[in-house]
């Protein structure tokens, strides 16, 4: 079984009545099942950036390990005015 730790939390007037809403509808037996879901959502959420973080570090460590060289600002300029047409 899980152990649980009772909390007092303040919220915001119009969360609190949209928690106690969500009760009072039927979807959830109490606030305290209202928020237990809201934190599952945002762990997540937080998970899925997490990951997210991590294949971003892994490009730009590959990015960083590329032996070619670099590409100056008129190489990219050129590229991107070949690329798209010269607008300016």
């Amino acid at each position: 079984m899980q152990t649980v730790e009772r909390l007092s939390i303040t919220l915001p007037t119009d969360m609190a009545r949209l928690i106690r809403a969500k009760v009072q509808a039927g979807g959830y037996a109490s606030n305290s099942e209202v928020i237990r879901e809201a934190l599952r959502a945002w762990q997540a959420q937080e998970a899925l950036r997490e990951e997210r973080l991590v294949v971003i570090r892994q490009k730009i460590a590959e990015a960083d390990a590329d032996p070619r060289p670099s590409l100056t600002e008129d190489d990219m300029d050129r590229y991107f005015a070949a690329l798209y047409g010269d607008n300016g």
